[in-house]
């Protein structure tokens, strides 16, 4: 089965969750297609995202030529076709918080993808993120009739829902992913009830890298590390305040901060202003495996976000062993439970985060450990990557299927009665025995 990946901006450092799911849908025997709006602009370290750029197509790459040709391709073949994408991009327009040129921008991009998707025989689109990605896909399958669907991850979606046009996106999609419990709560506010049905919970999840290594029973006296894009959200300036605080009261620490963003010059500055220059490191964005060696290097991981989806870096920390201290926001406490594997804190609190990482360092290294191994099990219970992948391949097979003409869906229900697919086990496995199961919301699927 051939399927595109579309992501408006891939790979990218921040994005190692899709690039693991692309390769574990490979190894299922799912060809992937990978597209997206840009590259090139983007910092990347790793190896493995250097090897997905060399596979990437980009759609704004520069030849400005492509966009004219799938117009006119367009309009010579499918003409009605156009016509209702176009239709669709104005509707999008009606009550957007973006200018309205984008919706014809987001046409355009689509046209070129609609050509690519009928060259390459596709049979599926995906899209990461339910804002402009869903969109391009939405018109593209409105111009090609290959069905679609998407992810929604938050908390970008979860921001302004009512100017995404999330009920058009879902309605016209054939399902939507929800990576959590409360990341499908929050579509089920802006769309019909009767379309709750198409939501599927496929978490994010980690490969062997995390899943396989062997936690280190060494444990950091005063080594925290948070990883992320320094930006608003992550809560990185109340982060600096809470340890200034415990600077002030003589607590001895020493904090990494991995990842780059929009909010650098502003926290370097913010750092030198609390006198922190000695305690905090901004390093930068770092490879997997620097990432691996930076958290199992440190006593915790600390992230303390103001909105999120669920963050994949909780994850990360937890499958290494290391207790995290996180808020109590979005989807964080389906995996993280306070005082088992973590501490759990208000959003913005700087003295309830100052405390439970002052209660992180004075904790025995026995605690620490026993923490780390709870999270380490809640992790490899909820987000391992082969069993995600599985579910997903069973829903882009079955969708594949349902859209085929009636006598190859016939020809296809022979070849599964002859050999069953594993991935429509794990269906069943999760709670759904086949793939047009709602899952997403079944109460206490997601707190195991």
């Amino acid at each position: 089965m051939r399927v595109c990946y579309f992501v408006p901006e891939y790979p990218a450092p921040s994005h190692t969750f899709v690039r693991r799911e692309i390769v574990e849908l490979e190894r299922n025997g799912i060809s992937v297609l990978r597209v997206s709006l840009r590259g090139g602009g983007l910092q990347l370290v790793d190896p493995a995202d250097l090897s997905e750029r060399d596979r990437t197509r980009y759609i704004l790459d520069g030849n400005i030529a492509k966009f004219g040709a799938a117009l006119a391709r367009a309009m010579l073949h499918r003409p009605m076709a156009l016509a209702k994408a176009t239709a669709a991009a104005f509707g999008m327009m009606r009550r957007s918080s973006r200018p309205a040129p984008l919706h014809l921008a987001y046409l355009a991009e689509a046209l070129v993808l609609a050509r690519w998707v009928l060259e390459e025989d596709v049979q599926h689109i995906h899209a990461h993120f339910g804002t402009n990605g869903a969109e391009v896909a939405m018109l593209c399958h409105l111009m090609t009739g290959v069905p679609y669907s998407f992810t929604v991850h938050g908390p970008d979606e979860f921001d302004r829902p009512e100017y995404l046009g999330l009920p058009a996106k879902v309605k016209h999609a054939a399902f939507v992913c929800v990576i959590s419990s409360f990341t499908g709560s929050q579509l089920c506010r802006w769309i019909p009830q009767d379309e709750w049905r198409k939501l599927k919970l496929v978490r994010c999840g980690l490969d062997a890298d995390f899943l396989a290594v062997r936690p280190s029973r060494l444990v950091q006296k005063a080594r925290l590390v948070t990883v992320g894009r320094l930006s608003e959200q992550k809560g990185h300036m109340v982060l600096l305040q809470a340890l200034a605080t415990l600077a002030r009261a003589g607590v001895p620490f020493k904090l990494t901060v991995v990842g780059d963003g929009p909010l650098r010059s502003q926290l370097e500055q913010r750092i030198r202003q609390l006198g922190l220059e000695q305690q905090v490191e901004l390093v930068g964005w770092m490879s997997n495996a620097e990432v691996r060696a930076a958290i199992g290097e440190a006593r915790a991981l600390v992230l303390p976000s103001f909105a999120e989806g669920l963050p994949v870096v909780l994850m990360e920390a937890l499958a290494l062993g290391r207790p995290v201290v996180t808020t109590y926001i979005a989807g964080i406490p389906e995996l993280v439970e306070d005082k088992t594997c973590g501490w759990l804190v208000p959003a913005g609190s700087v003295d309830q985060l100052a405390d439970a990482i002052r209660q992180c360092l004075d904790a025995p290294d026995t605690l620490i450990r026993t923490m780390g191994s709870a999270g380490r099990k809640r992790v490899l219970e909820q987000h391992d990557i082969v069993p995600e992948a599985r579910t997903l391949a069973a829903l882009f097979r079955a969708q594949a299927q349902e859209a085929a003409p009636p006598r190859d869906r016939v020809e296809a229900a022979g070849r599964r009665a002859e050999a069953p697919e594993a991935s429509n086990a794990s269906l069943a496995e999760r709670g759904g025995s086949e793939p047009g199961k709602v899952i997403a919301l079944r109460p206490g699927h997601a707190a195991r």
